[in-house]
C-alpha cells in the first residue's frame, strides 16, 4: 500500500510574500478555489495578525472552500493565536500553525533568549492553541540548522503538549538532501512519541535544493509536504507543488501518492502566474514553456518516433495538450518534415534534402522560424495563408482608453479593425481577435530587452489559449507595441 502524502499549499501565505506579487482578497479566493479543485489537503490562507487585509482574506477563504483544511499562521504568541482563532471562525476544517525558532542562531540572535525559554514558549503556544482548535501544527523554524538533539527534545515536548503535526523547516535552504533526510530519520528514531504526530517539511530553495530536500524527507518518513504553485516564495522560493506531485507520480519506486489531480497543474500554474504578475521561467520543471519543448534534431527525431525516448512524463498528465517541436538551426530533417506536413505540404526525401539546406541558412540568420518562413521556403511567394501586419496606429494616454487601428493581409485580402482596450497592447490584441473572429485568451505576455538603451530592440513572447490548446508567438521590433502585434499574429496564425 502506498504512503499517503498530505499536500499543504502555502502559496497564499509564504508564496504571497514575494515583493510585488501581493494578491487582494478576491484574487486569493480565486486561487483558493482552484487549489481545492487541484486536490490540496491544506491551504495556508494567511497570517491573520500581520494585517487587517490578511485577517479578512483568511475569513473569506474559510467561507469560500469546503474540502481542504484552512490553516492560519501564528508566532508562539497569545495575541497571534487569538487572531488566528477569530479568522478561522467560519472554516469547515481548521488548523493553527504556530511555532518558534529552533536553531541556536535564531535563539541567540533573533530572540536573545535561551534554549530552555524558547522550548517552553513553544510548548505554551501549543497548549494555548489547543484550547480553541484541536488541529495544531508546530513549526520549529530553521530546523535545518538546528542541533538535532535539541530539535528532538523540542519536538517531543510539543507533541506531549498536543501538537498533531510537527513541521521541520529548512527555512534558509541550507541543507543538503542527505543531511535533511538524515535529520528526519533522526527524529523518527529518537523522538519517543513521534508516532502521535505527522512529520511535515517546509523547504526553501536558496541553494536550489528545496524539492530534493522535500523528497529526501519523504523517503525518511515525512508525510506532509509544504509547497507552493510555481515554487513562489521568500527569496529564491519554496518547494514547488508541481515538482513534488509529478516526482511522486513518475517515480513509482518511492511508494508514495497524493490527492493532486495532476491534469489541473498547468491551469493553476498559469492562474497564479497571471494574478501575481510573475512569469514562469521558460526552463521551469513541469510548467515552464520549454518543459515539453524539443529543439535539438537528435531529440526531435526520437520524440517523433516515440515520445518516451526523451519524455518521462506525458504533457497531458499536467494539463498541457501536447509537446512542442521547435524549429531552430539545431533542428533536423524529421522536425522540418513534421512541420511541413502539418502545414499541408507533401514532400519527397530528395525535396526535403534541398529544403533543409535552405532552412539551415535561414535558421542561422533568424532565431525564430515560423509558419510563414516555412511557406516561403516551399516557394509560396504570396504567402496568403497567414495573417501579416501591414499598418498599426495606436493612441494611448491617461485621459481615456487606448485605441488601436490595425490593418493586415490575410487570405489574399486586406482587413482592418479598430478597437479600444485597457492599454495599447490590449487594444491591439482585441483588434487582431476581431479580424480573426476568434475568442482567444492571453495566457502570458513577456517583454525582453535584447540589447540595451532607450532605442533597444525588444522581443515579445506570448502564449494564447484557444479551446484547450496553448499556442506560442514570438516577435522582435524597436517598437514594443509593433513587436506585441507581430507576436500575437504569430500565435494567431498557428490557430487559423
Amino acid at each position: 500500500m502506498k504512503n499517503k502524502i498530505f499536500v499543504f499549499d502555502t502559496t497564499l501565505r509564504d508564496g504571497e510574500q514575494v515583493p510585488g506579487c501581493q494578491l487582494n482578497t478576491v484574487e486569493k479566493i480565486e486561487v483558493a478555489k482552484q487549489l481545492e479543485v487541484l486536490g490540496v489537503d491544506v491551504i495556508e490562507a494567511g497570517f491573520p495578525i500581520s494585517s487587517p487585509g490578511d485577517f479578512k482574506s483568511v475569513v473569506a477563504i474559510s467561507k469560500a472552500v469546503n474540502s481542504p483544511v484552512i490553516c492560519a499562521l501564528t508566532r508562539a504568541v497569545k495575541g497571534d493565536i487569538d487572531a488566528a482563532v477569530g479568522a478561522l471562525e467560519f472554516a469547515k476544517k481548521k488548523r493553527i500553525h504556530t511555532g518558534i525558532g529552533a536553531s541556536d542562531i535564531h535563539i541567540e540572535q533573533k530572540f536573545r533568549s535561551t534554549r530552555e525559554k524558547i522550548l517552553q514558549q513553544g510548548v505554551d503556544a501549543v497548549k494555548y492553541a489547543k484550547q480553541f482548535i484541536d488541529d495544531v501544527e508546530f513549526y520549529a523554524e530553521d530546523a535545518g540548522r538546528a542541533d538535532n538533539a535539541f530539535l528532538a527534545k523540542m519536538i517531543e515536548a510539543v507533541i506531549d503538549a498536543g501538537a498533531t503535526l510537527v513541521n521541520i523547516p529548512d527555512t534558509t535552504g541550507y541543507c543538503l538532501p542527505s543531511e535533511f533526510g538524515a535529520k528526519i530519520a533522526y527524529l523518527k528514531k529518537y523522538v519517543k512519541n513521534i508516532e502521535k504526530a505527522v512529520i511535515s517539511v517546509h523547504c526553501h530553495n536558496d541553494l536550489g535544493m528545496a524539492t530534493a530536500n522535500t523528497i529526501a524527507a519523504v523517503q525518511n518518513g515525512a508525510r506532509q509536504v509544504q509547497v507552493t504553485i510555481n515554487g513562489v516564495g521568500e527569496r529564491a522560493g519554496n518547494t514547488s507543488l508541481e515538482e513534488v506531485a509529478m516526482i511522486l507520480k513518475t517515480r513509482k519506486d518511492l511508494n508514495a501518492t497524493t490527492n493532486i489531480d495532476t491534469k489541473k497543474i498547468y491551469p493553476v500554474s498559469r492562474l497564479v502566474s497571471r494574478l501575481m504578475r510573475m512569469p514562469v521561467q521558460p526552463n521551469k520543471a513541469i510548467v515552464g514553456r520549454n518543459a515539453f519543448a524539443h529543439s535539438s534534431g537528435i531529440h526531435q527525431n526520437g520524440v517523433l518516433k516515440n515520445r518516451f525516448t526523451y519524455e518521462i512524463m506525458d504533457p497531458q498528465d499536467v494539463g498541457i495538450a501536447t509537446s512542442s517541436i521547435i524549429l531552430t538551426a539545431r533542428s533536423g530533417r524529421s522536425a522540418l518534415q513534421h512541420h511541413l506536413e502539418r502545414l499541408g505540404y507533401t514532400i519527397t526525401k530528395e525535396e526535403l534534402d534541398v529544403v533543409y539546406q535552405k532552412f539551415l541558412q535561414l535558421a542561422d540568420k533568424k532565431k525564430d522560424i515560423n509558419d510563414e518562413d516555412l511557406r516561403l521556403l516551399m516557394g509560396d511567394k504570396n504567402n496568403d495563408k497567414g495573417m501579416q501586419l501591414q499598418n498599426l496606429e495606436v493612441t494611448a494616454g491617461t485621459a481615456k482608453k487606448s485605441k488601436a487601428t490595425i490593418s493586415v493581409t490575410w487570405r489574399g485580402e486586406k482587413k482592418t479593425a479598430e478597437t479600444v482596450g485597457n492599454g495599447p497592447v490590449d487594444a491591439v490584441f482585441r483588434a487582431i481577435n476581431k479580424i480573426a473572429k476568434k475568442d482567444v485568451m492571453l495566457e502570458e505576455y513577456l517583454v525582453q530587452a535584447i540589447t540595451g538603451g532607450s532605442d533597444d530592440m525588444g522581443k515579445v513572447h506570448i502564449q494564447i489559449k484557444y479551446g484547450d490548446v496553448i499556442y506560442y508567438g514570438f516577435a522582435a521590433d524597436t517598437d514594443i507595441i509593433t513587436a506585441s502585434a507581430k507576436a500575437y499574429i504569430d500565435g494567431m496564425n498557428k490557430i487559423v
